[in-house]
């Protein structure tokens, strides 16, 4: 019996991630990038999508990322709505297909939590952790 790899390339759910709040209206206004532009300053509506880890269950070809959405606003109560709009878009993901993948679940684990940004010191952040369950094929 062989034991079960990972693929060679996990999907790149920061990129799907990107494409699904990019085409959802509700943040029609905001940058929505895996990273901030070099003329950033945090007052911007700005949503960051970054994976902070996960897991590969290689018997079940699932990869189960944990994606961080880092969430900006001019204002406390607009970073806010902005991040609850990112939090809803990405928990529709379920039970959907993107590309040759299929993402059979989504679990908030943490957030939208306020915490201060200490590289941009105008800046209103909230941050919401999330892990998505993505069927490799």
């Amino acid at each position: 019996m062989t034991t079960p790899t990972p693929p060679s390339a996990f999907p790149d759910v920061e990129a799907m991630i990107v494409d699904i709040l990019e085409d959802d209206s509700r943040l029609s206004g905001a940058i929505v990038a895996v990273q901030a532009p070099s003329d950033f300053d945090g007052t911007a509506a700005a949503v960051f999508v970054n994976r902070r880890g996960g897991a590969w269950v290689g018997e079940r070809h699932v990869d189960q990322p944990l994606i961080e959405l880092e969430v900006y606003g001019p204002t406390k109560q607009a970073a806010h709505v902005l991040a609850n709009d990112a939090r809803q878009a990405v928990l529709a993901m379920a039970n959907h297909k993107y590309g040759t993948n299929l993402v059979t679940e989504v679990e908030e684990q943490d957030g939208p939590r306020w915490l201060p940004d200490y590289l941009y010191s105008a800046a209103n952040r909230y941050v919401t952790v999330m892990k998505v369950y993505v069927d490799v094929y």
